[in-house]
């Protein structure tokens, strides 16, 4: 989704911030970073924008008041878009912001880089581009070097490792009027600490665009199938598979979503249509996310989902069965003589 082959740093910022719970502070820079060499930028922009490549969902800057006017971030990106002479002073208002919310005792020291960004690409178009990059994890690295009648071997302590950004988000020049449009990496999002990144100081809410209703709907329908239907009916693996091809086909094959077609294609059964229907408006309750009836289907979105929906029937250790086609050329039985279950799969041609 982002690509930055065109893309040049115009300014950069390091900051050091600590953790205030820990009595640490921080430490601000009066000047911008300057590179001594010019594979130095090249080496920073891998590390920043690589892991964008893989991203898909896009975000909005938001505010719980519904005044996106309120949130920090969408202030400063926005005075840093107006006028890049106050790239210094605003980065040091960002930088004692986020030291503001990281009010969790285990979060991590570390350095934020204030980065503008020239020409890097979302979804096809050129846009200036403000990023913001936490390091909080560091390395050790060893190096080797020739000297004289052999090799020599030195060590770098706390050192980053570029191939492994731990905190980022871009902040696009577009769409100001909805929040701006912003992608997010957080690799160390993995405990209730780390929500801070996301939740506190940026602020985000995905944009609900054709490719999040694709994705949202595929991804309810998925846990409907495999989590709920059990309650209300008697369905097997090989019965929850076929309804997940269903469900998938549909959406390779359509350009658009209706969700009275879909559910009288895909389930075809009133009782099961009305528990998806209370399923998906429970949802939409919960995380405050309307999905339409109908909406354009994402190819992408699809390709992605894809991947996660299961077709495979686990037997114990010993067999798995791949289901694409019809559910009625495979029965499930039972062999008294040997207590055990069965499927019986039926076929014209082996190959």
């Amino acid at each position: 989704m982002v690509t930055f082959f065109e893309s040049a740093i115009q300014q950069i910022a390091v900051h050091h911030i600590g953790n205030p719970l820990q009595n640490e502070m921080y430490a601000l820079a009066d000047e911008p970073l300057a590179f001594k060499d010019d594979l130095i930028p090249q080496l920073l922009m891998q590390y920043f924008l690589k892991p964008f490549e893989k991203t898909n969902e896009v975000y909005h800057l938001i505010h719980p008041s519904d005044d996106v006017e309120l949130n920090e971030l969408y202030h400063f990106a926005g005075e840093l878009f107006a006028d890049q002479d106050k790239f210094m002073p605003v980065s040091q208002q960002i930088a004692k912001y986020l030291y503001s919310v990281s009010s969790h005792p285990k979060i991590k020291a570390g350095e934020l880089y204030v980065v503008y960004f020239n020409q890097v690409q979302l979804e096809g178009e050129l846009l200036d581009a403000v990023g913001l990059f936490k390091s909080e994890t560091k390395e050790t690295y060893l190096k080797v070097y020739p000297q004289q009648g052999g090799f020599g071997m030195d060590y770098e302590q706390e050192a980053i490792n570029i191939n492994k950004l731990d905190k980022g988000c871009l902040i696009f020049n577009t769409e100001k009027e909805n929040g701006y449009k912003v992608v997010v990496i957080d690799q160390t999002n993995r405990s209730q600490e780390a929500v801070y990144w996301k939740d506190e100081f940026l602020q985000l809410k995905v944009r609900n665009d054709n490719f999040n209703q694709t994705s949202n709907t595929l991804s309810i329908y998925k846990n409907f199938v495999t989590q709920k239907l059990d309650d209300g009916f008697e369905m097997n693996k090989a019965d929850k598979i076929d309804l997940l091809n269903r469900s998938m086909k549909y959406f390779k094959e359509k350009e658009t979503f209706e969700f009275d077609e879909f559910t009288g294609e895909v389930l075809g059964n009133d009782k099961a249509i009305e528990s998806f229907k209370s399923y998906k408006n429970q949802y939409e309750e919960e995380f405050e996310t309307l999905i339409p009836d109908s909406f354009e289907i994402s190819g992408n979105a699809v390709k992605k989902q894809a991947r996660v929906y299961k077709s495979v029937l686990k037997l114990d250790r010993n067999f798995h069965i791949y289901i694409h086609g019809n559910k009625d050329l495979i029965e499930k039985g039972f062999d008294d003589d040997k207590h055990m279950n069965y499927y019986k799969v039926y076929f014209k041609e082996e190959e």
